[in-house]
């Protein structure tokens, strides 16, 4: 008898649930595989394919040393690989750690093998399905900020006594700051390719897939130890002035002082609550700023758990709500870049070079657009999830469907995050180097921004009057003349 275990290209960790089930190396048969079927049904970015691809082989390679013996297959799909591993290693039981995303799920499950297949329940993350699932249970909301508390509490992650250090649990209004004329922000750290990397560079780029972005340079880390640099020197160079200017978007930089850890948290070469307490062990260490200490944990302990949570809790047709009944197709310049839109062309170029963009790129440009235009939050998010280094089902869904475009009417998020140029204007230096004008809403020179916000909250006035959070906004609607918001309209529709 042979147990195998196939490890998936986000689950690259020596202690993950398939592993961690076979103490005895000598006994134990793994395969990678990497599937062309599968890359088929994105155009995904070519860093990402580089990415995971690279990731699995070093990680593949490390299993070895330790004694494993390890299979790595390269195929058209999961299948025919894995059903002839099965016949010559006399696999009696393929164990495999559950998925993150769900649609893999429906993949294994529809595997025909000569062997039993054994889910293991997935460790990737602090809370469990269950855990979260218990922890929504007679709840009448669903908060972030009430899932986070739990989880500092639960976890005792800047707490003193049962009570949040420094006495507040969100210190955000910290870290909202505009950004300054000069910024002095520090360097990322970047890796050149080694000779595995490089070979896997020449196969993502002669491939005849459709695929997304550049690879002009590959930059990212691939190993757990790369990665662990990356978060060291997020925690000695980048943390301590991380919060304040965690919102500004500026031209020319890419990464600020953000920390450029998501990609490898997501592949399993880290793990959420290493990082957590290293950010910990510094504000107790060092005296870093609370509030940005505490403005990167809730990202991690906050928002990456709930999340993780939220999606696998709500029911399966969740990725096909439309609450707004948005159905205009995506811009192509979303794929191109080639927008007059300064804050757009700005961040997309960026995306296609690095697979990269911040959170409030994410989600008050490129989110933002895709709301107030009415595009389809289907069409986005098949957009988000090809277009991110760090994107996967269970990331995008809930970031884009429910968070960006408010798709889900309101489980996830307490209000649509529109806005309008005034935001960008305010947290960026884009509108500088623009063609149209921040300050104007109506014109051959208004930003699209403010005629799309507008019409936006026009065109659902009925339902948004009903989310508390919109009415203060909604009541400016009324000082806009029926001419006015005619002419906003038809802006509107003839941007398309």
């Amino acid at each position: 008898m042979t147990t195998g275990i196939w490890i998936l290209g986000d689950q690259l960790y020596l202690t993950q649930a398939a592993l961690q089930s076979c103490q005895d190396s000598s006994k134990v048969a793994i395969i990678f595989i990497e599937s062309y079927s599968h890359i088929k049904k994105r155009r995904y970015h070519k860093q990402k394919l580089v990415l995971v691809w690279s990731a699995m082989r070093h990680f593949a390679e490390e299993l070895r040393q330790l004694g494993y013996s390890v299979t790595y297959k390269i195929a058209e799909d999961f299948q025919t690989p894995l059903q002839e591993w099965v016949n010559v290693n006399q696999i009696t039981e393929l164990r495999v750690m559950s998925p993150n995303d769900k649609p893999f799920l429906k993949t294994i499950e529809d595997l025909t093998l000569a062997c039993d297949i054994t889910l293991l329940p997935n460790n990737q993350f602090l809370w469990s399905r269950e855990e979260f699932d218990q922890w929504v249970k007679n709840r009448k909301r669903l908060l972030m900020e009430d899932f986070y508390r739990e989880g500092r509490r639960r976890f005792d992650i800047l707490m003193e006594a049962n009570k949040p250090i420094g006495g507040k649990w969100n210190l955000d209004a910290h870290n909202r700051k505009p950004p300054k004329t000069e910024l002095n922000t520090p360097e990322p750290l970047w890796f050149e390719p080694d000779e595995i990397t490089q070979e896997v560079i020449q196969q993502v780029d002669s491939l005849d897939i459709a695929t997304y972005g550049e690879i002009k340079e590959f930059r990212w880390g691939v190993t757990r130890s790369q990665a662990l640099s990356v978060l060291k020197y997020f925690i000695d160079i980048r943390l301590p002035e991380f919060g304040p200017y965690q919102d500004a978007m500026v031209t020319g930089e890419e990464t600020m002082w953000h920390a450029m850890l998501s990609p490898y948290l997501n592949l399993g070469l880290l793990q959420p609550l290493e990082i957590i307490q290293a950010a910990e062990q510094a504000y107790h260490e060092n005296q870093f700023a609370l509030n940005s200490v505490e403005g990167f944990i809730r990202q991690v302990l906050g928002w990456r758990e709930y999340m993780h949570g939220i999606y696998h809790h709500v029911d399966a047709d969740y990725s096909q709500q439309n609450w707004f009944e948005h159905h205009k197709p995506l811009p192509e310049f979303y794929w191109t870049g080639e927008t007059k839109m300064n804050c757009l062309h700005q961040i997309l170029s960026q995306v296609m070079d690095t697979g990269y963009a911040h959170h409030i790129q994410r989600l008050m440009v490129l989110n933002n657009f895709g709301l107030i235009a009415g595009i389809s939050p289907q069409e986005l998010e098949n957009w988000f999830h090809t277009a991110f280094i760090d994107a996967y089902d269970w990331v995008m869904q809930t970031n884009v469907i429910g968070m960006g475009q408010y798709a889900d009417g309101g489980l996830l998020a307490s209000k649509p995050y529109a806005a309008s140029a005034n935001y960008i204007n305010k947290m960026s230096d884009y509108c500088k180097s623009c063609d149209y004008k921040h300050s104007q809403r109506i014109g051959a020179k208004a930003c699209p921004f403010n005629f799309l916000y507008w019409d936006f909250l026009n065109r659902h006035r009925d339902k948004l009057k009903h989310q508390g959070r919109m009415n203060f906004i909604l009541k400016n609607l009324d000082k806009i003349s029926p001419e006015d918001l005619e002419t906003i309209h038809q802006q509107a529709e003839n941007i398309f």
